[in-house]
């Protein structure tokens, strides 16, 4: 297998889009909810990824995950202070590479292009109520912050912290989906 991990370029948001939606289906069908449907827009996406906010996981050539990487999130985050943290969501990959390192690899990539911007800490959100995906975020080393209630969300926040002593994930089976 040959992964890599690289930014999406803008004629790619559509790509995006179906790994995003392929995912979300997924989760509803579990009767969960992953996004709302206005963060799925295909216009919203399309921008998100001109942003250069994307960042897609390529497996022997083909799109298996895609992480949305950002410099400020004063929706989930307000009470930091600008320039100190990056922010990791919407984390997704194809059901077909579940268990193939993927989601650990994408994280890594965060985690050393925060670390390079020369930030303090990756941060992210995710809904309080999914055990599985809270598992996932802590096997790699993110630790849990605090809950929060955004407008009808009610999440889990965590943080990693970027030391420049070089901080790693620890333990075994480090988070695959």
């Amino acid at each position: 297998m040959t992964l890599e991990i690289r930014q999406a370029e803008p004629a790619e948001a559509a790509v995006v889009e179906a790994m995003l939606v392929e995912a979300a289906k997924w989760v509803d069908a579990l009767g969960e909810v992953m996004w709302d449907t206005g963060e799925l827009s295909p216009e919203r996406i399309a921008a998100e990824t001109a942003a250069g906010q994307f960042v897609l996981a390529i497996v022997d050539g083909q799109p298996a995950g895609a992480i949305r990487f950002q410099l400020e999130d004063t929706l989930f985050w307000p009470d930091l202070p600008p320039g100190d943290s990056a922010f990791v969501h919407r984390l997704v990959v194809r059901r077909r590479y579940k268990g193939q390192g993927i989601s650990t690899a994408l994280l890594q990539w965060a985690v050393d292009h925060a670390r390079a911007l020369g930030r303090t800490h990756l941060r992210l959100d995710c809904d309080k109520s999914r055990p599985k995906l809270r598992a996932l975020y802590e096997a790699f080393g993110f630790q849990f912050h605090s809950f929060r209630q955004v407008g009808p969300y009610d999440v889990a926040r965590y943080e990693y912290p970027l030391k420049a002593s070089g901080l790693r994930r620890q333990g075994p089976g480090l988070g695959k989906t």
